[in-house]
């Protein structure tokens, strides 16, 4: 599973729109859609906040672990 799969399962997984992310992240719903699609690659500084706010580790966000 790659990173763009991860954080959309995790989104769903917590019951967040993506306009939800979209604000925790501080960009618009269409930038935030565009990361989920992989038209637009997420900054790592998001990635990080994610991983945080998600309380799961980088390398389970980018598909390295199946472990949290």
């Amino acid at each position: 599973m790659n990173y763009r799969d991860r954080i959309r399962a995790l989104r769903e997984d917590h019951d967040l729109t993506q306009t939800d992310v979209a604000n925790l992240l501080h960009v618009g719903q269409k930038t935030y859609s565009d990361y989920e699609l992989g038209i637009t690659r997420i900054p790592v500084d998001s990635l990080i906040i994610l991983a945080k706010h998600y309380n799961v580790s980088m390398d389970f966000i980018c598909g390295l672990t199946d472990e949290y």
